[in-house]
Order: C-alpha cells, then sequence, then structure tokens
C-alpha cells in the first residue's frame, strides 16, 4: 500500500478542484492510502465516487497577506507538523499557495512532488497580481524533488520561469471520470434546447484565462451568418456582469443564455450538439475531455492543441462554427486516456 499526503486549498468550484476530486476517485483504493489536507471546509463536488482510502482533514488556512511574503520566511514562521505518518509521496497539489507548499514540506516524506496546472510564462503576461506571487514565492521550487505537469504544453513554459531542471518535469494528464459523467448525463433536468438549432456550450469559470470574452466576439461574428446557432455558458465568475454587458452591446442576448454554476453540468451537454473552448491558455483543457466523453464535436483554436495531447484545433473558428453540422453523438470511455493518467502517477513511486 502506497501512503500519500495531499495538500490543497480547497473543493470549491474550479478546474484544480475537480481534478483532484477524480484524481480521488479514480486511484485504485487497494493500492493508495490518501490523507488529503484542505484549508477551507467548503466542499462543490460530489465525493460519493471516492473511496474509503481517502481521507479528509481541515486546516486553517494563513492570513490573505501571507501571499505577499517571501516563502522562506513563510515557511519558517508556519510549519509544524501534521502528522505522524511517513508517507512514500507528499504532493502540493495546487502550486499557488504557501499553505499546499508548506504542508508537503512538513509532513515525513519519501518524495515530495508539486503539481503545475498551468502554462506560467502566459499567465505572468496576461495576470500582475500572479507576477506578484511568484516573485514572492518561487523559493519553494527548491524544496520539491519532482513536479507534474498536467500536460507537456507547460513543461518548457514552467522549467523557463523557474529554472527547474526539465529531467525533474513528468507529464501526467488529469483523470477524465468517465464512468461518473456518464451515469450523471442520464439524471433528469427541466431544461431544453430547440432542435432546430446547433446548439454550441462552452463551460468554466467566467474569468480572464477563459476568454469568454473572445468567444463572445467570434460567436457574434458567425451570427452574421448564421441564426440557427444558440450558445450556453456553464460557470460563473468576476466576468460575468461584464460578459453580460458585452453580450449586449454585440447585440446577440437571444443567441446566449447564461447557465451559471450547475453541480451536475452533464445532461446540460448531453442536449447539445458542440462544445468550444476559446481560452487565452491552459494547463490543460478538463472540459474537453469531459464534453468528449459526453460525445459532442469539439471546437478549440490551435493554439490549445500543445495542451490535450490527442485533440485538434481549428484554423478559424467563426468559420468552423458557420460549417458546423449535428452528428451522432457516441460516449467515450477515455480508457486509454485514463490508463496513461494511471501509468503517470505510478510511475512517481518508483
Amino acid at each position: 500500500m502506497k501512503t500519500v499526503a495531499i495538500f490543497q486549498s480547497d473543493l470549491k468550484v474550479g478546474g484544480i478542484q475537480k481534478s483532484l476530486v477524480n484524481l480521488l476517485a479514480m486511484l485504485p483504493s487497494e493500492e493508495f492510502e490518501i490523507d488529503v489536507f484542505l484549508f477551507d471546509n467548503v466542499v462543490f463536488y460530489d465525493l460519493s465516487e471516492i473511496g474509503d482510502n481517502v481521507h479528509f482533514y481541515f486546516l486553517k488556512p494563513y492570513i490573505y497577506w501571507n501571499r505577499f511574503v517571501y516563502f522562506g520566511l513563510i515557511r519558517l514562521f508556519h510549519q509544524k507538523k501534521l502528522s505522524d505518518k511517513i508517507y512514500d509521496l507528499a504532493i502540493d497539489f495546487n502550486s499557488y499557495r504557501n499553505e499546499c507548499a508548506v504542508g508537503a514540506l512538513s509532513v515525513s516524506a519519501s518524495k515530495r512532488v508539486m503539481w503545475i496546472h498551468n502554462d506560467v510564462s502566459i499567465k505572468k503576461k496576461e495576470e500582475p497580481k500572479y507576477r506578484i506571487l511568484t516573485h514572492f514565492f518561487k523559493g519553494k521550487y527548491r524544496y520539491f524533488d519532482e513536479f507534474v505537469a498536467v500536460s507537456a504544453g507547460i513543461v518548457e513554459p514552467f522549467a523557463h520561469e523557474t529554472g527547474v531542471d526539465p529531467s525533474k518535469i513528468r507529464v501526467v494528464p488529469n483523470f477524465i471520470n468517465a464512468n461518473e459523467i456518464h451515469r450523471k448525463v442520464l439524471t433528469p433536468i427541466a431544461f431544453q434546447v430547440n432542435p432546430a438549432e446547433y446548439n454550441l456550450v462552452s463551460m468554466g469559470r467566467l474569468c480572464h484565462q477563459k476568454g469568454f470574452d473572445i468567444l463572445l466576439k467570434e460567436f457574434s461574428q458567425v451570427i452574421d451568418q448564421r441564426k440557427d446557432i444558440h450558445l450556453y455558458l456553464i460557470g460563473d465568475g468576476p466576468e460575468r456582469e461584464r460578459l453580460l454587458a458585452q453580450t449586449a452591446n454585440l447585440n446577440i442576448e437571444s443567441f446566449v443564455t447564461f447557465l451559471g454554476n450547475q453541480e451536475n453540468p452533464f445532461p446540460y451537454l448531453a442536449k447539445m450538439d458542440g462544445f468550444i473552448l476559446d481560452s487565452r491558455y491552459e494547463g490543460q483543457g478538463m472540459v474537453l475531455w469531459e464534453a468528449k466523453a459526453v460525445g459532442l464535436t469539439l471546437f478549440l483554436p490551435r493554439r490549445l492543441e500543445k495542451y490535450n495531447d490527442g485533440l485538434s484545433g481549428c484554423d478559424n473558428i467563426v468559420d468552423s462554427l458557420i460549417k458546423a453540422q449535428k452528428t451522432e453523438r457516441k460516449l467515450s470511455s477515455l480508457t486509454e486516456y485514463n490508463q496513461k493518467a494511471l501509468f503517470g502517477i505510478q510511475s512517481l513511486f518508483k
């Protein structure tokens, strides 16, 4: 039995949070004994798929201003013994929050690993706040033995920005719980789409990174050419009001529906014809793989291909949507994809 300690900020709505839930559900319970340490007791996601080999512990989060203190000082003042266990692996699954890094360094472990979820080079360019945060927490990388990148496309940017030896970075894609998706697809919902239209959906946090403003602008160009198409957006976030205003300014309000956060989005996806992701950057587009499991036609720009090995992008999103036609939807088990992820996890113990 392999023992693992995982440190993550929370299980609220988000891609990192969902990827952790999937990981906990997919790791064989007969092989792994897992302690998960969280710094917030609010849980958005369904944990019913997770076995009794996983144990949750809730810790007190650091005061917000601690993010703007050099990591060496944070570790000095906050590090304390959190468990008497000796783990095979201690994981900072978050890679942003100091609490998670300090936690992974505070337990006895044979190896310490940090998960990397984003293209940090583009993130630094796009988000001034992240540039400030990295200035203070960049000292933490030297304490970790290995790093896991969720796609090949983020390995070089991370190595370049941090100075970490690329040989210490391995690629392990996020698990996608296709069995859960296929079961939840069948949940009855009081929601219908117009079968005469091409029904397109996107899903994610309504924030700058996810590029919903780009999507709306491109979608307005599609509407200029065809009126039998409708866009649904699942998710919420700080950009919601601005995106609603943009929709009104583009005069496409009757062609776009904001559905908000949905605890179970899969019955909504099952009513659609296509799925689109137009993010400025990603670590890995998990929602694309979830949509693939549901059997939707995927639309993504070429720039996102490097984050999603095996998926093909479009040279011109607008043209592709103008020409899009309904096709038969076929569920995908993603067996080979998930097997690759499991091999990656198991290789961390060798």
